[in-house]
């Protein structure tokens, strides 16, 4: 597991991200940026993560399918039991002290505050140099970030301290300006919070979208998004790189969900008899449930690159499935 890690921590072609469905941060780098490596961590001028792995980490490696198009993500959650997850869970705005463990020695002199949004997997919190805000925050400790129908959280923003996401994995932290509501956010580390998805979630207890095979009992702590083989880590498509696919392909066999990997082959082999989807008799034919279809739709969408020109037509219907199937994150960096 700690190979994996600094494999992925020393390749700026791989993004990362904590958090949960509403509040995460991402970590990028660009090629050639430069970057101060460490032993479980990378840090930029634009942001950072350190992971530290407890015992108990599972690697689970999965696909989903993407959008309308013929996209896909692709990423390796580190997991824990539920209880071994759980962080504070503050639900109001708590001041934790200077940011003792900061990334670079010059932030830890800053004051650390939860934002207190009541996430079981992850510590929502800014790191307050500004005195202005500091006073503030401090004025605002035992409130609701969204009090005031959101003032205190507008106030927050405009201020733009440095972000910091921390689970039981580790942290990121993001340095960049917050954009403004009507703007985008920027190429490399940010942070979103979305607090509609923070009160809908996605009724599973991880958070995860039913697409995602992550067992019961375990959430998510962490996110690797390696290398993607048809786009960069801004999402545009690029040209397929067989090698990228098959490294991936490598880490489903490792860390992917069994059931997953038999439906999937099945459909590759079902692809390539040349024929239609097969009616009876086939496990493609019975596949029902969100993770099948899930790998049914992204073998289909891989396939449109390995085996161009091979793909029966009858297949399309499960090439873009509803949408409640593809993943509402297909935005994310590297996956």
């Amino acid at each position: 597991m700690d190979r994996l890690v600094e494999e992925h921590l020393g390749d700026p072609g791989s993004g990362w991200s904590m958090g949960t469905r509403g509040a995460i941060a991402e970590f990028v780098r660009d090629p050639g940026e430069p970057a101060t490596r460490a032993p479980g961590s990378v840090v930029t001028a634009r942001g950072g993560i350190r992971l530290v792995l407890p015992g108990g980490v599972r690697p689970v490696a999965y696909e989903t399918p993407a959008g309308p198009r013929d996209d896909w993500n692709h990423a390796v959650a580190l997991c824990l039991p539920a209880d071994d997850a759980r962080c504070a869970v503050r639900t109001s705005v708590t001041e934790l002290g200077p940011d003792e463990d900061g990334l670079r020695p010059a932030d830890r002199a800053s004051v650390l505050f939860d934002l207190g949004l009541g996430t079981p997997t992850v510590d929502v919190c800014v790191r307050v140099a500004d005195p202005e805000l500091l006073e503030l925050l401090r004025a605002s400790a035992g409130r609701s970030l969204f009090a005031d129908a959101g003032q205190l959280a507008g106030r927050v923003a405009a201020a733009s301290p440095h972000r910091v996401f921390a689970t039981a994995c580790g942290r990121v932290e993001v340095f960049v300006a917050i954009p403004p509501v009507a703007g985008r956010s920027p190429d490399g580390p940010h942070t979103h919070l979305l607090p509609h998805l923070l009160r809908t979630g996605t009724g599973r207890p991880g958070g995860h979208p039913a697409t995602v095979p992550i067992p019961v009992g375990l959430v998510s702590c962490a996110e690797l998004y390696p290398p993607h083989p048809a786009r960069d880590l801004l999402g545009r498509p690029t040209p397929f790189d067989a090698a990228r696919h098959h490294t991936f392909q490598g880490l489903l066999q490792r860390f992917g969900d069994a059931g997953q990997r038999r439906v999937k082959a099945a459909t590759i082999s079902a692809v390539r008899s040349g024929g239609p989807p097969p009616a009876t008799g086939d496990p493609v034919a019975g596949v029902r449930d969100p993770l099948g279809r899930a790998a049914v739709a992204v073998a289909l969408r891989q396939l449109a690159h390995t085996d161009a020109g091979t793909l029966h037509p009858a297949w399309a219907d499960r090439r873009h499935p509803p949408a409640a199937l593809l993943d509402p994150d297909g935005d994310r960096n590297g996956g």
